[in-house]
Protein backbone atom coordinates (compact mmCIF):
# COMPACT_ATOMS: atom_id res chain seq x y z
CA UNK A 1 0.00 0.00 0.00
CA UNK A 2 1.13 3.06 -1.28
CA UNK A 3 -0.04 7.09 -0.07
CA UNK A 4 0.94 9.80 -2.21
CA UNK A 5 0.17 13.29 -0.43
CA UNK A 6 -3.17 11.18 1.09
CA UNK A 7 -4.27 9.49 -1.94
CA UNK A 8 -3.60 5.62 -2.95
CA UNK A 9 -1.39 6.07 -5.50
CA UNK A 10 2.55 5.25 -6.95
CA UNK A 11 2.93 7.84 -9.29
CA UNK A 12 3.91 11.22 -8.30
CA UNK A 13 5.12 14.60 -10.67
CA UNK A 14 8.47 13.69 -12.77
CA UNK A 15 9.37 17.08 -11.80
CA UNK A 16 10.16 16.12 -8.42
CA UNK A 17 13.30 17.07 -6.78
CA UNK A 18 13.16 13.93 -4.89
CA UNK A 19 13.69 11.80 -8.56
CA UNK A 20 15.83 14.76 -9.60
CA UNK A 21 18.10 15.60 -7.21
CA UNK A 22 17.67 13.33 -4.20
CA UNK A 23 16.30 16.39 -2.48
CA UNK A 24 14.43 15.21 0.87
CA UNK A 25 14.48 12.77 3.75
CA UNK A 26 13.01 9.09 4.71
CA UNK A 27 12.32 7.17 7.46
CA UNK A 28 11.95 3.01 7.95
CA UNK A 29 10.52 1.81 10.57
CA UNK A 30 8.92 -1.72 11.94
CA UNK A 31 5.34 -2.40 11.83
CA UNK A 32 4.60 -5.09 14.32
CA UNK A 33 0.67 -6.47 14.99
CA UNK A 34 -0.74 -3.25 13.07
CA UNK A 35 1.29 -0.45 15.01
CA UNK A 36 4.78 1.07 13.95
CA UNK A 37 7.29 1.04 16.35
CA UNK A 38 9.12 3.79 17.96
CA UNK A 39 7.01 6.48 15.26
CA UNK A 40 7.87 9.60 17.74
CA UNK A 41 11.51 8.85 17.38
CA UNK A 42 10.59 8.58 13.78
CA UNK A 43 9.09 11.39 13.39
CA UNK A 44 11.24 13.65 15.23
CA UNK A 45 14.34 12.84 13.48
CA UNK A 46 12.24 13.43 10.25
CA UNK A 47 11.55 16.62 11.65
CA UNK A 48 15.24 17.75 11.94
CA UNK A 49 15.98 16.40 8.76
CA UNK A 50 13.40 18.73 7.08
CA UNK A 51 14.84 21.70 8.79
CA UNK A 52 18.18 21.13 8.42
CA UNK A 53 17.11 21.32 4.40
CA UNK A 54 14.69 24.01 4.79
CA UNK A 55 12.03 21.86 3.44
CA UNK A 56 8.35 22.32 5.20
CA UNK A 57 7.78 19.18 7.35
CA UNK A 58 4.10 17.59 7.28
CA UNK A 59 2.48 18.15 10.61
CA UNK A 60 2.23 14.97 12.88
CA UNK A 61 -0.98 14.65 12.58
CA UNK A 62 -0.96 13.87 9.59
CA UNK A 63 2.12 12.01 9.29
CA UNK A 64 0.70 9.47 12.07
CA UNK A 65 -2.82 9.36 10.69
CA UNK A 66 -1.04 8.28 7.40
CA UNK A 67 1.29 5.49 9.42
CA UNK A 68 -2.07 3.94 11.19
CA UNK A 69 -4.19 3.74 7.84
CA UNK A 70 -0.97 1.71 6.27
CA UNK A 71 -0.52 -0.33 9.21
CA UNK A 72 -3.77 -0.69 10.36
CA UNK A 73 -4.51 -4.54 8.49
CA UNK A 74 -0.61 -4.99 8.79
CA UNK A 75 1.10 -8.29 11.08
CA UNK A 76 4.18 -7.43 10.59
CA UNK A 77 5.98 -5.03 7.69
CA UNK A 78 8.00 -2.65 7.24
CA UNK A 79 6.54 1.43 7.08
CA UNK A 80 8.52 4.05 4.83
CA UNK A 81 7.93 7.68 5.03
CA UNK A 82 9.26 10.13 2.39
CA UNK A 83 9.44 13.40 2.28
CA UNK A 84 11.04 15.91 -1.16
CA UNK A 85 10.61 19.64 -1.69
CA UNK A 86 8.03 18.71 -4.36
CA UNK A 87 8.49 19.93 -7.77
CA UNK A 88 10.51 21.88 -9.22
CA UNK A 89 12.63 23.18 -12.49
CA UNK A 90 15.92 22.34 -13.96
CA UNK A 91 18.91 23.18 -12.04
CA UNK A 92 19.81 22.66 -8.36
CA UNK A 93 18.55 26.36 -6.91
CA UNK A 94 14.76 25.25 -4.54
CA UNK A 95 13.36 28.31 -6.96
CA UNK A 96 10.03 29.43 -5.69
CA UNK A 97 8.57 27.37 -2.79
CA UNK A 98 6.24 24.95 -3.72
CA UNK A 99 4.14 21.95 -1.49
CA UNK A 100 6.69 19.12 -0.41
CA UNK A 101 6.01 15.57 -1.57
CA UNK A 102 4.92 13.15 0.62
CA UNK A 103 4.69 9.25 0.73
CA UNK A 104 3.78 7.04 3.43
CA UNK A 105 3.89 3.18 1.99
CA UNK A 106 4.05 -0.04 3.56
CA UNK A 107 6.56 -3.32 2.59
CA UNK A 108 6.39 -6.76 2.85
CA UNK A 109 9.00 -7.86 5.92
CA UNK A 110 12.36 -8.68 4.70
CA UNK A 111 13.41 -11.99 4.35
CA UNK A 112 16.31 -12.16 6.87
CA UNK A 113 18.34 -15.92 7.50
CA UNK A 114 16.06 -17.69 10.55
CA UNK A 115 19.68 -18.50 12.34
CA UNK A 116 20.68 -14.89 12.09
CA UNK A 117 20.51 -14.19 15.61
CA UNK A 118 21.89 -17.49 16.87
CA UNK A 119 24.91 -17.76 14.65
CA UNK A 120 25.61 -13.79 14.03
CA UNK A 121 25.56 -12.10 10.47
CA UNK A 122 27.99 -12.70 8.02
CA UNK A 123 29.98 -8.83 7.28
CA UNK A 124 32.45 -8.19 5.19
CA UNK A 125 34.03 -4.60 4.68
CA UNK A 126 33.32 -2.58 1.48
CA UNK A 127 35.24 -1.05 -0.88
CA UNK A 128 32.97 1.85 -0.85
CA UNK A 129 33.77 4.27 1.27
CA UNK A 130 31.61 7.40 2.87
CA UNK A 131 32.11 10.64 1.61
CA UNK A 132 32.89 13.00 4.54
CA UNK A 133 29.86 16.07 4.98
CA UNK A 134 28.98 17.69 8.14
CA UNK A 135 26.04 19.09 7.06
CA UNK A 136 24.59 16.16 5.86
CA UNK A 137 25.70 13.44 8.74
CA UNK A 138 23.53 12.01 10.57
CA UNK A 139 20.20 12.62 8.53
CA UNK A 140 18.75 9.99 6.53
CA UNK A 141 18.16 12.10 3.32
CA UNK A 142 17.66 10.46 -0.27
CA UNK A 143 21.10 10.54 -1.55
CA UNK A 144 21.69 6.77 -1.17
CA UNK A 145 24.47 5.85 -3.93
CA UNK A 146 27.26 5.19 -1.46
CA UNK A 147 24.62 2.29 0.06
CA UNK A 148 23.53 1.31 -3.62
CA UNK A 149 26.82 0.07 -4.20
CA UNK A 150 27.85 -1.19 -1.00
CA UNK A 151 24.97 -3.09 -0.74
CA UNK A 152 25.77 -4.73 -4.04
CA UNK A 153 28.99 -5.46 -3.08
CA UNK A 154 28.17 -7.54 0.35
CA UNK A 155 25.08 -8.93 -1.54
CA UNK A 156 27.17 -10.19 -4.52
CA UNK A 157 29.41 -11.94 -2.17
CA UNK A 158 26.26 -13.44 -0.03
CA UNK A 159 27.11 -11.09 3.55
CA UNK A 160 24.29 -10.32 5.01
CA UNK A 161 25.52 -6.52 5.75
CA UNK A 162 29.00 -4.75 4.80
CA UNK A 163 30.92 -1.78 6.87
CA UNK A 164 31.51 0.86 5.37
CA UNK A 165 35.08 3.09 6.21
CA UNK A 166 35.37 6.82 5.30
CA UNK A 167 38.42 8.27 3.81
CA UNK A 168 40.60 8.14 6.64
CA UNK A 169 39.93 4.59 7.37
CA UNK A 170 37.78 4.79 10.04
CA UNK A 171 34.69 2.76 9.95
CA UNK A 172 31.82 4.60 10.29
CA UNK A 173 28.39 2.36 9.99
CA UNK A 174 26.96 -0.63 8.06
CA UNK A 175 25.15 -0.19 4.90
CA UNK A 176 21.99 -0.06 6.21
CA UNK A 177 22.72 -0.60 10.23
CA UNK A 178 25.15 1.14 12.85
CA UNK A 179 27.89 -0.84 14.36
CA UNK A 180 28.49 -1.12 18.26
CA UNK A 181 31.94 -2.57 19.46
CA UNK A 182 32.56 -3.77 23.09
CA UNK A 183 36.15 -3.49 24.26
CA UNK A 184 37.24 -4.33 28.09
CA UNK A 185 33.64 -3.99 29.40
CA UNK A 186 32.86 -0.74 27.57
CA UNK A 187 30.49 -0.14 24.98
CA UNK A 188 32.08 1.97 21.76
CA UNK A 189 30.24 3.01 18.42
CA UNK A 190 31.51 5.28 15.61
CA UNK A 191 31.20 9.47 15.78
CA UNK A 192 28.73 10.63 13.03
CA UNK A 193 29.79 13.84 13.00
CA UNK A 194 31.22 13.87 9.40
CA UNK A 195 28.84 11.17 8.03
CA UNK A 196 27.06 8.23 8.60
CA UNK A 197 23.01 8.07 9.70
CA UNK A 198 22.18 8.65 13.33
CA UNK A 199 19.84 5.29 13.85
CA UNK A 200 16.69 5.17 16.20
CA UNK A 201 17.76 1.54 17.47
CA UNK A 202 21.62 3.25 17.81
CA UNK A 203 19.88 5.92 20.24
CA UNK A 204 17.97 3.45 22.31
CA UNK A 205 21.10 1.64 22.61
CA UNK A 206 23.73 3.95 24.00
CA UNK A 207 20.45 5.45 26.66
CA UNK A 208 19.72 1.84 27.74
CA UNK A 209 23.59 0.96 28.20
CA UNK A 210 24.01 4.08 30.05
CA UNK A 211 21.32 3.59 32.40
CA UNK A 212 22.16 -0.42 32.74
CA UNK A 213 25.86 0.35 33.27
CA UNK A 214 26.13 3.66 34.76
CA UNK A 215 28.79 4.52 31.97
CA UNK A 216 28.10 6.26 28.66
CA UNK A 217 28.95 4.83 25.36
CA UNK A 218 32.28 5.81 24.21
CA UNK A 219 31.54 7.32 20.71
CA UNK A 220 35.05 7.89 18.84
CA UNK A 221 36.69 6.53 15.92
CA UNK A 222 37.09 3.15 15.63
CA UNK A 223 39.76 1.14 13.09
CA UNK A 224 39.35 -1.91 11.34
CA UNK A 225 41.81 -3.17 14.26
CA UNK A 226 39.21 -2.00 16.79
CA UNK A 227 36.42 -4.08 15.03
CA UNK A 228 38.60 -7.46 14.23
CA UNK A 229 39.56 -7.12 18.03
CA UNK A 230 36.99 -6.03 20.20
CA UNK A 231 34.79 -8.79 22.40
CA UNK A 232 31.95 -8.88 20.72
CA UNK A 233 30.23 -6.60 17.91
CA UNK A 234 27.03 -5.63 16.95
CA UNK A 235 25.00 -3.93 14.20
CA UNK A 236 21.46 -2.24 14.82
CA UNK A 237 18.35 -0.69 12.79
CA UNK A 238 15.05 -0.02 13.26
CA UNK A 239 14.19 -3.50 11.30
CA UNK A 240 16.94 -5.91 12.62
CA UNK A 241 16.64 -4.48 16.07
CA UNK A 242 19.97 -6.24 16.88
CA UNK A 243 22.54 -8.49 14.94
CA UNK A 244 25.30 -10.16 16.79
CA UNK A 245 28.84 -10.40 13.97
CA UNK A 246 29.67 -13.65 13.67
CA UNK A 247 33.14 -12.54 11.89
CA UNK A 248 34.98 -9.63 13.13
CA UNK A 249 34.75 -8.36 9.62
CA UNK A 250 36.98 -10.02 8.17
CA UNK A 251 37.72 -8.05 5.09
CA UNK A 252 37.43 -9.14 1.08
CA UNK A 253 39.18 -7.79 -1.70
CA UNK A 254 40.26 -4.86 0.37
CA UNK A 255 43.53 -5.21 2.75
CA UNK A 256 43.95 -2.10 4.94
CA UNK A 257 46.57 -3.61 7.51
CA UNK A 258 48.85 -2.52 4.13
CA UNK A 259 47.58 0.99 4.43
CA UNK A 260 48.17 1.42 7.87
Amino acid sequence: MMLVDGAERTHLSAQDRGLHFGDGVFETMAIDAGRVLELHRHLGRLEAGCARLAIPAPTRDVLEAECARISADAGRAVAKIIVTRGGGGRGYAAGPAEPPTRIVARYPWPAYRADIRREGARVRICETRLGRNPRLAGMKHLNRLEQVLARNEAAADGFDEGLMLDDRDRVVEGVASNLFAVRGGRLHTPDLAECGVAGIVRDVVIEEAAALTGHAAVIGALSVADVREADECFLTNSLIGVWPIACQAAPRRVDLADDA
